[in-house]
Formats: C-alpha cells, sequence, structure tokens
C-alpha cells in the first residue's frame, strides 16, 4: 500500500512514480496504436504489396477478435497481480511479452504475425490493468491529488498514441509494413528500460501483498467453493466445453480468430465462476451494491468503446478510400495518419473538459461519473451524425473532404474526455481495496468486448452499407445516453456516497 510522498519524491506536486508511468504507458500505447494503425491496412493489402490479400471482413473480424482478446486477457492479467505477483511484477512481465511480440512481428510470414500477436495480448493483459492501477496506489485513499494524477497519466496515453499514427503508420506505408511494426517494437523496448530503470520511485506502491490467513468458515478457496456450488459450477463448465469446441473447430479449420476465440472462452468459466462466489460470499451489502453500479458502468464502456473502435476499422477504410487527403493543399497524408487525431485532441483539450467539470463541481451541478459517461456517449453519437452525413455525401465512389473526419473525431476526443479517464478513478473509488486490480482488468476486459463489438458492426457495412451502419450507432449512442440520464438518481444511490467520500477525503 503507497504511502504519500516526501517533497523529494515529488515533481509538479506528484509522485515521481507517476512520471515512470506516466512513460512507461507512453511508450506501450505507441507500440500498440502504431500496429493498431496499420493492421487493417496490412491485412486488406494485396500480397504484391506485401499485405495479406484478405478481404475487408476477414480483416475486421481479425481486429475486432484481436482488440478483444487484448482487453479481456487484463482479467487474468489482474489476477495474475492480486493474487501471485503483485501489480509491478506483472507490468514487467508484460513489458517483456511486448518487446518480443513486436520485435517477431517485424519478421515477414503469417505464421510469424499470428504468434506476435498472441505475444502482445498477453503482454496487454498482464500490463495495462496493473499499471493503470499503481497509478492510483500512488496516492492515499482521500488525496485529492488522484483525479488530476489519472488525468496526468491519460495524456500520456494519448501522447504516445499522436507519436505512433505520425510516425509508425507512415513508416509502414511509405516504407513497408515490417518496418513500421518494429518500430513499434523499438518503442516498447524505450518503455520497457525506462520503467526498470525507474524502480527506486515505485518501492511502495505495485507490491506483492500475501493475503492473511483467516481460519474462519469463509477461508476456503474459490476451488473449494466452486465445487460447493453445482449451479454455479455447470455454468462455468458449459462455458468453458463451448470454449474448447469452438477453439478446436477453429484450430481444424486454420481459422485463429476462433482458436483465440475459444480460449478466451475457455478461460472465461472459471473466472465467471469465481467472481459469482466473490460477490455471494465474500461481499457486504454495501460493496454488492458498489459493484452493481461498476457493471452497469462496465456497459456503458462496452457501448462506447462499440462506437469509438471503429476509428480503427469502418472510420480508417473511410479515410483511406473516400477521403481526400490532400492537407490545405500541400501534402498527401496516409489514412493511418488520421489515427493521430484523437489522441492530438486528447492532449489538446483534456484540461479544458477536466476544467470544465470542476466547475460544473463548484457550481454544486451534476458531475458523477455517470452522468458524466452518459453524456460522453451522446456527444460520441453526434460525432457519429457526421459520419453518416460524410458518408452520404461520398456515395459508393466519390470522396469528401478531411475536414469530415476532423469534425467527428473531435467529437469523438470530448465524449472519450467525458467517459473514459472517469471510468478508470470510477473503478478505484467503488471496487473493493483487495479486488482492486481484478477490477481494474474487468474494465479493460469490457473494453475489448466493446472492441469486438466494432469489429461486428465494421463487418455488418458489408451487408448493410456503412452510411446505415453510422446511424445506426449514432440513434443508439444518444438513446443510451439519454436513458442513462433518466436511471442517474437510481444509480447514485446505490454508490453509498463513495464519489462524496474521495471529493472530501483531503479533510
Amino acid at each position: 500500500m503507497s504511502t504519500e510522498s516526501n517533497n523529494a519524491d515529488t515533481i509538479f506536486g506528484h509522485p515521481k512514480g507517476l512520471l515512470v508511468l506516466f512513460f512507461t504507458e507512453m511508450w506501450e500505447r505507441f507500440s500498440y496504436y502504431g500496429m493498431r494503425g496499420l493492421f487493417v491496412l496490412y491485412l486488406v493489402a494485396n500480397i504484391n504489396e506485401g499485405g495479406f490479400g484478405w478481404t475487408t471482413v476477414e480483416a475486421l473480424s481479425l481486429y475486432g477478435t484481436y482488440t478483444m482478446m487484448v482487453y479481456l486477457m487484463s482479467i487474468p492479467g489482474g489476477i495474475l497481480a492480486d493474487k501471485f505477483v503483485g501489480q509491478k511484477k506483472a507490468v514487467m512481465i508484460g513489458g517483456f511479452l511486448l518487446v518480443l511480440g513486436h520485435g517477431i512481428m517485424a519478421i515477414p510470414g503469417q505464421s510469424y504475425f499470428f504468434i506476435a500477436i498472441s505475444l502482445i495480448v498477453l503482454g496487454v493483459g498482464a500490463l495495462k490493468a496493473n499499471i493503470s492501477t499503481m497509478v492510483g496506489g500512488l496516492y492515499k485513499q482521500g488525496d485529492i491529488r488522484r483525479d488530476k494524477g489519472f488525468v496526468i497519466f491519460y495524456m500520456g496515453i494519448n501522447l504516445g498514441s499522436v507519436l505512433a499514427g505520425l510516425i509508425v503508420g507512415w513508416v509502414g506505408q511509405v516504407y513497408g509494413w515490417h518496418y513500421g511494426f518494429g518500430l513499434a517494437g523499438i518503442g516498447m523496448l524505450f518503455g520497457q528500460i525506462q520503467f526498470m530503470a525507474g524502480q527506486k520511485y515505485l518501492k511502495e506502491v505495485g507490491n506483492f501483498i500475501k493475503p492473511e490467513v483467516v481460519q474462519d468458515d469463509n477461508s476456503e478457496g474459490h476451488i473449494d467453493r466452486l465445487l460447493k456450488a453445482p449451479l454455479v459450477l455447470m455454468l462455468s463448465a458449459a462455458i468453458s466445453i463451448y470454449g474448447i469446441y469452438l477453439g478446436y473447430s477453429g484450430f481444424a479449420a486454420a481459422n485463429w480468430s476462433y482458436v483465440l476465440y475459444g480460449t478466451l472462452i475457455v478461460i472465461t468459466g472459471p473466472i465467471l465462476g469465481m467472481g459469482i462466489n466473490i460477490y455471494r460470499l465474500e461481499l457486504d451489502s454495501k460493496e454488492r451494491d458498489r459493484i452493481i453500479v461498476l457493471l452497469v458502468s462496465f456497459l456503458i464502456v462496452i457501448a462506447f468503446w462499440g462506437a469509438f473502435e471503429q476509428a480503427g476499422g469502418l472510420m480508417n477504410l473511410f479515410a483511406e478510400n473516400k477521403t481526400d487527403k490532400l492537407i490545405f493543399g500541400l501534402w498527401e497524408a496516409k489514412a493511418s495518419q488520421f489515427q493521430s487525431l484523437n489522441p492530438a485532441f486528447i492532449v489538446i483539450f483534456g484540461i479544458v473538459v477536466a476544467n470544465f467539470w470542476i466547475q460544473r463541481r463548484k457550481s454544486n451541478k451534476e458531475e458523477s461519473a455517470i452522468f458524466k459517461m452518459s453524456v460522453g456517449n451522446i456527444i460520441m453519437g453526434l460525432g457519429f451524425i457526421v459520419m453518416f452525413q460524410a458518408s452520404k455525401l461520398a456515395g459508393p465512389d466519390g470522396q469528401v473532404s478531411y475536414w469530415w473526419l476532423v469534425i467527428a473525431y473531435l467529437l469523438h476526443t470530448i465524449g472519450e474526455l467525458s467517459s473514459s479517464p472517469v471510468a478508470l478513478s470510477f473503478v478505484t473509488k467503488l471496487a473493493p481495496v483487495r479486488y482492486g486490480s481484478i477490477m481494474m482488468g474487468l474494465y479493460f476486459a469490457m473494453t475489448g468486448l466493446g472492441n469486438k463489438v466494432a469489429g461486428l458492426l465494421g463487418e455488418s457495412s458489408a451487408e448493410h452499407g456503412e452510411t446505415q451502419v453510422y446511424a445506426g450507432i449514432a440513434i443508439f449512442s444518444i438513446s443510451f445516453g439519454l436513458l442513462l440520464l433518466v436511471l442517474l438518481k437510481k444509480l447514485k444511490k446505490l454508490t453509498h456516497g463513495a464519489e462524496d467520500i474521495v471529493l472530501e477525503g483531503g479533510h
């Protein structure tokens, strides 16, 4: 458990460990988003252009499965930290796997490609949730600097994303796909080196704390409890058996998306059983109510990222095929470089949006996490109204100005700033401390499901057309956000003042 740092160990009023985590996450996101910006374009590129020559549907299907798996593996990553090695060592393990995976990605060949993305999935799973939990661990409970610390950390995430889109995407599309993938790997190597060098600033955070053994009626292990709950056991077994079947079918048909998907489902079975038992046997009534609110917030996360992640799929292809990319009449941008718009807007507008919510708090106006996330979904929907109009103007074979994408990404960014960093902080406020990494892992797993939803929506454009997909996303996002506003008072009641406690924690 962390303690408040003294003045010698602070920078700009925050622990120096935040700077270490900032740059680690910056380089991790540089590698991830750099590769992500090239992913679909590489798969659909012709074989004589160095790509796989896949159809759009095939590429978007694998993209959705891959991005889903990246985040869903945060649950095992959280368990790894909470139950075995601690957050700090889990981040170290994840960084090593990412360096290895991105390094292999630079080698041509489909076999190397699938080995590489498997290692990247495992690496992000071990690193992502745990490094976010470590940020919260830098501050004492109720420290008023915590929310701002998360904003600074989030800026690091998006600084890495900006650099990735501008540099990795350009190198990959101009000099060759594997040069771009290799550059992403070099970025992750920088991140791993500086994380190892900064350990002296992380001595009191992210360490494994061996749980005390309490001899009472509830001290038996989760496996023992699972075996004593027949319905839970049957549910867990059924899910895992289905995963085995799906994975085997995929292996027999050489469909690696199904193999990855089946592996995920096999893992999901026992994790779901443990989660049900934790909820039934280890939480008090207040904690159960807060978990319910967190689960509702996770539904918001799925809906939000299912829309937002069209950036790497459908909107990426729109930039490639239906956008006039001549910027100010001076230079021709690459489609992958438009991926930098969102993180650039976050760096520019992050503090502005944060200050807007602070002013609402000072004016005693509504600014709870659920309210912000609801507003974020509505603004996201407005961005897809812009894409709907752009798609109508472009038609099947035409092109439109790049300004349509700029405006859409700006709206998506404002929606993200109202939702994503808020959700990260919300998890640390409501989750039981003893399950902090696991709940953060579950949050990122929901982000992964949102990514898969994004892939499925992208695939549906082949049948329904991208214009209709954009319209559907816009209608759903706005309607869902409005519904949450209607339910806001009931959901806030279930938090039992968790946000108020944190806001007053400096006293």
